[in-house]
């Protein structure tokens, strides 16, 4: 005996399994990141809350029956290029005159 313990030896699905949780941690970090992105920009070109801003995201998404990343995305997308498909347009913008403009303080009443 030489006094080692042995390791146990490595249970293949588990090891799967965690390997499985990793990524999908991994992708949910990464789809946090331009969500929160996304919201930035309705933020400020809608002149909403971030709360009004997330609303916004939503309902979109449910209107479009596109999954709310994929909306963030195209949103990034608009940013970057000016270029936005016609339907996410259109109910960005119904989202946007539901849910603001937020009056900026200090601003004059409008």
């Amino acid at each position: 005996m030489s006094g080692v313990p042995e390791e146990p030896a490595a249970d293949p699905d588990r090891v799967f399994a965690l390997q499985e949780e990793i990524d999908q941690l991994k992708e949910a970090v990464a789809s946090h990141a331009v969500v929160d992105q996304a919201i930035g920009m309705v933020v400020a070109l809608g002149r909403v809350t971030p709360d009004e801003g997330w609303a916004v995201l939503k309902d979109v998404s449910q209107h479009t029956n596109i999954k709310l990343r994929n909306v963030a995305d195209l949103i990034l997308i608009w940013g970057r290029t000016g270029d936005i498909p016609e339907g996410i347009r259109v109910e960005l913008e119904e989202a946007l005159d539901q849910y603001g403009p937020t009056q900026i303080p200090g601003a004059p009443p409008e």
